[in-house]
């Protein structure tokens, strides 16, 4: 099938995170024979902070990593929509796009065209920015992928859509494995970005704290770091490595003994089941992961089992002592979680997915490339 996917970004990890997981399903896509087309807006901020910082050199280094994968940058103001969708059998427009851009989408489907059409939501402004999101017309479209369930359920119980299905991220496995005999560099690292105050106090309760009182060897990788928040690291006595091009981290994790997940607070408060990419990742690397509080209420790992829970920072510091000093139980730790991982939260478990949905929309499934998409059956109530 041709798949057209408008997303913020594909050449750019640069504070866009929704990347990772775009590049992963695009070249699965394309490993079964699907064509994949991408647009990405002209002026994207992450792409003209990437180039602002670092050159061009960065954009070079995505197409060695990804030599498959390219896009077609557009102007929103002239962008012909005839001419992007032409032949296009599933369409996905990401929640990052302009609110015009997905009102015009959806007003081309309305007129005659023969796709799928399907709004992803990859970010918490469901709740934290409701206004925001709910001003993006969906009339036209086919249903939502939401990653979690609690996303998925919000937007049939507020009208938003009358179809949703929960799509979760996941890893892309051919980037993201483990990489042995790497030569040891320090004890923990850590890949984020400082979160515009929404997990500040969390940083220093289960990052900055146990790292300095236990005297670990530690390095942080991230952008958006003001200076208090360098200074904070310098006192923590961490390393900051700035902006990591997010396929390099694989071989950033191979060089550490363990790292940690820090959700982000309305991941926490409000959208519980929804881990965001990076454990992911960072499991599919097989690295011993220890996470703050969060509630897996959708049952995507165990944990305990597949990474150890740290309830507050003492807890935090026992656990990383042990992983630290305990080679034979964090590589125990660590199997436990690849294995997990691989079995359950691959690219390409996400779009034999994607594919399912695709099929109870009316493509695919060895239907014609230009026959037209079947009537849609009568959507789902909308859960409570």
């Amino acid at each position: 099938m041709r798949f057209v996917m408008f997303y913020h970004s594909l050449v750019s990890d640069w504070n866009h995170g929704n990347a990772h997981f775009l590049r992963g399903v695009a070249t699965e896509l394309q490993a079964r024979g699907h064509e994949v087309r991408i647009w990405e807006p002209r002026d994207a901020w992450s792409v003209e902070n990437l180039v602002r910082e670092h050159g061009e050199a960065p954009l070079d280094g995505f197409r060695q990593a990804y030599p498959g994968l390219t896009s077609t940058r557009y102007d929103a103001k002239t962008l012909d929509l005839d001419a992007a969708l032409e032949g296009a059998e599933v369409v996905i427009v990401h929640e990052w796009s302009d609110h015009d851009l997905v009102r015009r989408v959806g007003e081309h489907r309305r007129d005659g065209g023969r796709y799928r059409l399907l709004f992803h939501d990859t970010h918490h402004r469901s709740v934290t920015e409701p206004e925001s999101m709910s001003a993006y017309d969906l009339t036209h479209y086919d249903g939502v992928l939401a990653f979690g369930g609690v996303i998925r359920d919000l937007y049939l119980r507020l009208g938003w859509t009358q179809r949703a299905w929960t799509w979760h991220e996941a890893a892309d496995t051919r980037v993201f494995h483990p990489i042995p005999g790497a030569e040891p560099e320090g004890d923990l690292v850590w890949v984020g970005n400082w979160g515009d105050d929404e997990r500040t106090a969390e940083l220093h309760e289960f990052l900055l704290r146990p790292v300095k009182e236990l005297g670990l060897r530690a390095r942080v990788h991230g952008v958006r770091y003001p200076e208090h928040a360098r200074a904070a690291l310098r006192d923590a006595g961490i390393e900051y490595g700035g902006w990591l091009p997010n396929y390099e981290a694989p071989r950033l994790f191979a060089r550490f003994k363990v790292t940690v997940h820090v959700p982000r607070r309305p991941y926490v408060k409000a959208l519980p089941g929804i881990p965001t990419i990076r454990p992911f990742e960072a499991l599919a690397c097989g690295i011993p992961l220890v996470s703050a509080p969060w509630n897996d209420a959708e049952g995507l790992f165990t944990p305990g089992e597949d990474f150890l829970v740290a309830r507050n920072g003492d807890e935090m510091k026992r656990h990383l002592r042990m992983l630290v000093d305990d080679p034979q139980a964090a590589r125990e730790l660590a199997e436990r979680g690849l294995r997990t991982l691989l079995a359950r939260h691959t690219c390409a478990h996400r779009v034999d997915e994607l594919l399912a949905i695709c099929e109870e929309l009316g493509v695919g499934g060895g239907m014609a490339p230009s026959a037209s998409p079947a009537p849609l059956p009568p959507a789902p109530a909308a859960v409570s």
